[in-house]
């Protein structure tokens, strides 16, 4: 095989690698085998037309023809000439396999199963990479521009998919143009004949130069960091409320979503656009044997921005197959808990979740990729859609009397739904209507029916799908002073009145029940599209108000929350559609209307319904164990170098051999100086000497003090004198360090190391204080003498580890070498 040949099927094999990660799109490996197929293929007469040695473009063009070919027979419309031929016809297929994978891309979602237009698109797409690759690599030599079209694939499941791409497929496209890389560099080599060692043995072109290992530790430390450093790389999910509400009431078409994928969609938007369609259709069909049910819930909002309402991605990991949690009331005075079943046909409704009424407890007929979200109360996948999906679910109508939810006090503080649901961005004209609306009311349950009853046509407000815009800067404070709007605005500004409240709250989206009824079974359209309110109190969990005028979107009245609207509203009133008795409800008792409360000082400063400020978030635990792990790290350089400067103290070497308090010493021949005259002392005094000198040398090091290693002791205390100003106690010192090291360096008879500690310390103190702040920190925590020795460590174990990989590699080759199998082949 010549190396054209080589170098053509590395790319090919670097073209289906590439092409992995695409397993997270398609549900089964259909997409793979025609892949397969058409790489073969193209690749085969590319090879097949080069051994013709004809001009470098025909190859090419040889494998664009094989590609329609391929596509021709494995996509056939039935009207191919002898099956492989294409004809015109056979081109309006393809084109119709073109349209129908954009409908798919728009309505399915990942991971799809086999559409023949998904499947055409694919194929022609790797098809025409590795057209591109073969280009690039063989006609052009330039391998490298093969990692556009590489990458140009693995974008597709980044683009479609929700939650992340798994890391291996990536790894296996960046090994594989990798491979393409090496297999170029070795073919352009050979181009220049064999290789040969000094002592005159062919080297295989696969053997290491220094340079080619350079470069492939190089390309291995970058695939190493482009798949770990994402991972460490906190994430943001996307918006699903991106504003308070839209100004222009425009539309965005007739679907709700983007696909199923998950994708980030805009609610507000797919409610002002279907409320303004032309045309009704129906959505969803709801089959119940509750008498009169309430919203069909598919999505929340509970994040606040000085924006508006944004969701947060379902989480929680619950199997939506097993039975879910009951309800949070309990079934007692005032509170009627009655159990119900629905079964639910999706009509035309494209999520990633699904729509529920509120407190369900056991679903039918959905598999494993669904799961329940507890605090949201939703049925969510990250794999599957809606899409003509069709099941059944048990559910808990739970109805409350006003007393009932009356009782209900202020949550702690400290209490998870407390801070979570009532942090608001303060806007003072919105706290001083508030303060207005919810005055004299003490309870929670008062301050909330006060801000729902404050939303109605005595107030001013209205409802209309086209929507004003103010000058305010502040999309609620522009409805709360036009007056004008419908369900998102209404919901969103009575959460957020809520929420300055110091009451918990957020937004809910979904279906309003609607008008269109055939015996137990409600026909939902896209006029029935809806946002309300729900409201968190203390043992009764979420309980829904809507705010906006039930007479335009065929909302439902309760006991506990009736349109504000209606002419016999007064509190404690019963409302005329709710026909089951709830138990000790205002049917059976007389309701008091808000009194003077004792426990009035729990819901504001001043008793008057005031906002309260929720309590900041403390500071998440992961976040807390990273800084202190960083903070470990930082320190570990510092405490490596205090416990070396430790060991080297003179003063803590010892010698079991010495005994005594001293060693036994002598005056010099110059009579200046004691050295050590016993052997064993003299061994002692050495190394001690020699411990000082290098305690000296690195705090030169640490402070960034000039060093030349070859100079002599004696000459390099006598520039640090210089070089940092020494003080006279300081340079005794420093000299007598040198003086102690060349002594045990060149003498028979050492220094005496009774001085040496004491000397050290001089110095080093005498540095410090000549130095900047700068230095010293650096000094302190990033000592240069530890990190050069860690660097150069390092470098030593790698150059290691790749001399032992290269011998070993070496000695596969020669053992596993092809001329080793031919006659009489090198041995």
């Amino acid at each position: 095989m010549t190396q054209r040949r080589h170098v053509t099927l590395v790319a090919a094999a670097a073209t289906l690698l590439a092409a992995l990660p695409l397993t997270s799109v398609f549900a089964t490996w259909t997409w793979f085998v025609d892949a397969l197929i058409v790489v073969i293929t193209t690749t085969g007469v590319a090879l097949v037309v080069r051994n013709l040695r004809v001009a470098s473009w025909i190859p090419t063009a040889a494998m664009a023809l094989a590609l329609l070919f391929v596509l021709t027979w494995v996509f056939h419309s039935g009207h191919e000439l002898l099956g492989l031929i294409p004809t015109p016809k056979t081109f309006a297929h393809f084109n119709e396999l073109l349209v129908s994978a954009g409908t798919d891309m728009r309505d399915q979602g990942v991971p799809v199963a086999d559409r023949q237009g998904l499947l055409f698109l694919s194929t022609l797409g790797i098809g025409a990479v590795a057209i591109v690759i073969d280009l690039f690599t063989m006609v052009l030599r330039r391998p490298a521009l093969a990692g556009l079209p590489m990458l140009a694939i693995y974008s597709v499941p980044v683009a479609v998919r929700e939650d992340s791409v798994n890391v291996l497929p990536f790894a296996a496209g960046a090994a594989g143009f990798l491979w393409l890389m090496a297999t170029d560099n070795v073919h352009r080599v050979r181009r220049f004949g064999r290789r040969f060692t000094g002592d005159g043995r062919d080297v295989s072109a696969w053997e290491p130069s220094p340079l080619a290992a350079a470069g492939r530790r190089l390309a291995l430390v970058g695939v190493v960091i482009a798949v770990t450093v994402p991972m460490a790389v906190p994430g943001s999910n996307a918006g699903l409320l991106d504003r308070f509400g839209p100004t222009d009431g425009s539309g965005i078409g007739n679907g709700l979503g983007r696909g199923g994928n998950g994708a980030s969609v805009d609610l507000y938007a797919v409610l002002s656009g279907e409320l303004n369609n032309n045309r009704t259709f129906d959505m969803v069909k709801v089959q119940t044997n509750d008498p009169n049910p309430y919203y069909l819930r598919f999505g929340v909002a509970d994040e606040v921005t000085p924006a508006g309402f944004r969701n947060r991605r379902p989480g929680g990991g619950l199997a939506a197959t097993a039975n879910l949690p009951g309800p949070t009331a309990q079934q007692g005075p005032g509170v009627a808990l009655r159990p119900y079943h629905a079964q639910v046909q999706i009509v035309a409704l494209n999520m990633n979740t699904l729509p529920v009424y509120l407190q369900p407890t056991r679903t039918s007929s959905l598999d494993s990729s669904w799961f329940y979200d507890r605090n949201d109360q939703l049925i969510y996948s990250r794999q599957s859609s809606s899409r003509d999906k069709k099941y059944g679910f048990d559910y808990v109508r739970a109805e409350y009397s006003p007393e009932a939810l009356r009782e209900a006090g202020a949550l702690n503080a400290d209490d998870p739904i407390q801070r979570q649901y009532t942090a608001v961005p303060r806007i003072p004209e919105v706290e001083r209507r508030l303060a207005q609306i919810i005055s004299g009311k003490f309870t929670p349950y008062d301050k909330v029916r006060a801000i729902h009853s404050y939303f109605s046509a005595n107030n001013g407000f209205r409802y209309s799908l086209e929507t004003k815009s103010g000058t305010s800067g502040s999309a609620i404070v522009d409805f709360l002073n036009n007056k004008q709007g419908f369900c998102e605005q209404y919901s969103a500004a009575m959460a957020w009145l809520v929420r300055a409240a110091g009451i918990p709250a957020r937004v809910a989206f979904g279906f309003s029940r609607g008008n269109s009824q055939s015996g137990d079974t409600w026909t939902l359209t896209n006029r029935n599209l809806h946002a309300w309110t729900e409201v968190y109190f203390e043992r009764f969990g979420w309980v829904p108000f809507d705010a906006t005028p039930a007479t335009f979107v065929g909302g439902v009245d309760s006991a506990w929350a009736p349109d504000p609207n209606r002419p016999a509203d007064v509190p404690g009133a019963t409302a005329p559609r709710d026909d089951l008795p709830i138990p000790g409800g205002p049917d059976q008792a007389a309701a008091a209307g808000p009194t003077s409360d004792p426990r009035q000082d729990r819901f504001g400063p001043d008793g008057n319904g005031a906002t309260v400020t929720p309590p900041a978030s403390p500071v998440p635990i992961p976040t807390t164990l990273g800084v202190l792990a960083a903070l470990a790290l930082l320190l570990v350089p510092a405490l490596w170098r205090a416990l070396l400067r430790r060991r080297r103290r003179p003063d803590r070497i010892a010698d079991p051999r010495v005994t005594g308090a001293s060693a036994p010493a002598t005056r010099s021949a110059g009579g200046a100086d004691l050295v050590v005259a016993d052997d064993a002392a003299a061994g002692l005094a050495r190394r001690r000497a020699h411990a000082a000198w290098d305690e000296l040398i690195d705090t030169m090091v640490d402070y960034r003090l000039p060093l030349d290693l070859a100079s002599t002791p004696r000459a390099t205390s006598e520039h640090l004198v210089k070089t940092a100003a020494l003080d006279e106690w300081a340079a005794t010192g420093a000299r007598l360090l040198g003086q102690a090291e060349e002594r045990a360096r060149y003498a028979r008879q050492p220094l005496r190391s009774d001085d040496l500690t004491g000397s050290l310390r001089a110095v080093r103190d005498a540095i410090r204080q000549r130095v900047s702040w700068r230095t010293r920190l650096r000094a302190a925590f990033l000592p240069a003498s530890v990190l050069s020795r860690w660097r150069a460590a390092a470098g030593e174990a790698t150059t290691r580890l790749t001399v032992a990989v290269s011998e070993r590699r070496d000695s596969l080759v020669r053992v596993l070498h092809p001329r080793r199998l031919l006659p009489g082949g090198r041995r």
